[in-house]
């Protein structure tokens, strides 16, 4: 080897220079500077994986900031659960402490720090994992293929067939027994007695999308009910229903064959797709970028050779630390 070819920073010396990076950040005494000089002189690695944390750190704060305050609400709410199963105190988290922990956690844990997820799945019956299609049978025989990183809960009782989406996405095929099939998400819900559609929660809303058979869909209690059928779709958000329209409901559930389909989708859209299909977390640092339009059919198993073909396409740049991946 070429003595003067500068060696990659192993992932141990990636996350130590992380690790560095967070102490010097919180007023380190006179001893961790010294000790920090010594690890830098080491071997020409360690400043190699500190340059490379120090950017990674400055293009990560914005984004930190805002996924610590969603987590914060989600945490707090999973801790809340936890003490009233309990019965115990629990020490309640501030946004500045999540942001605190978020910062250093969301890069050394990539996949495990995500209290929203956990929250979740404390209510739900059924759970898929980032990169797992999971059918499953009901107690009526209906079956529900759940997407990637999703999860539902389900409530059989009162004469009515109840299921909340309670993350991700859910396709159905309901069997006919003469008892209503309901499905909630946010807070509307899709009501049918037999049919196959799919109910996805989106940032903001849900939405719904029919395969075959009719589904009544309202975007809250007391809303007025727009009625789809197959071939159409419609989205709802904070009570208020979007127009319906037809889609091709077989190219956007071919997720359920591992396709993820697109026609002039954004890249931002694209990126929360492959998010479900990736262990780790894809960070999108552009605006711009975000808004960028894409067409095509892309294989939701690899979602690395996903983002390798786009970068290809669009020209932006990846940076990784660990399992996250930031795109600028």
């Amino acid at each position: 080897m070429n003595p003067s070819t500068p060696l990659s920073p192993t992932p141990a010396q990636e996350q130590a220079a992380l690790a560095w990076l967070s102490l010097l950040h919180d007023q380190p005494s006179s001893g961790d500077q010294a000790t920090f000089s010594q690890w830098l002189l080491a071997d020409p690695a360690h400043a190699q994986a500190y340059a490379q944390a120090q950017v990674l750190w400055e293009l990560s704060e914005g984004p930190a900031r805002v996924l610590a305050a969603e987590e914060a609400l989600a945490l707090q709410g999973y801790l809340d659960a936890m003490e009233r199963s309990r019965y115990s105190r629990v020490r309640r988290w501030s946004a500045g402490l999540a942001m605190a922990a978020c910062l250093l956690l969301m890069v050394s844990m990539g996949a495990g720090w995500q209290p929203a997820r956990w929250f979740n799945d404390l209510g739900a019956d059924y759970v898929s994992a980032p990169g797992q299609v999971r059918s499953v049978t009901l107690a009526d025989q209906s079956q529900v293929t759940l997407d990637a990183d999703s999860a539902i809960a389900v409530d059989f009782s009162g004469g009515e067939r109840h299921v909340e989406v309670r993350r991700g996405a859910a396709f159905f095929s309901v069997t006919h027994t003469g008892e209503p099939f309901v499905v909630e998400a946010e807070q509307g819900r899709a009501r049918v007695l037999g049919t196959q559609f799919e109910v996805r929660l989106q940032p903001q809303g849900a939405q719904v999308t029919v395969l075959s058979g009719r589904v009544g869909v309202t975007a809250q209690a007391g809303a007025e009910q727009q009625v789809l059928g197959a071939g159409q779709q419609v989205a709802y958000h904070a009570g208020r229903a979007e127009p319906l329209h037809a889609v091709d409901s077989e190219a956007q559930l071919a997720w359920r064959q591992g396709w993820l389909n697109y026609a002039r989708a954004p890249l931002a859209d694209v990126i929360a797709d492959l998010q479900r299909y990736y262990p780790g977390r894809i960070i999108l640092l552009n605006d711009e970028l975000a808004a960028r339009r894409i067409s095509g059919s892309f294989p939701s198993k690899d979602p690395r050779a996903v983002l390798a073909s786009l970068q290809g396409v669009l020209g932006f740049e990846q940076h990784e630390l660990g399992s996250l991946i930031f795109v600028r």
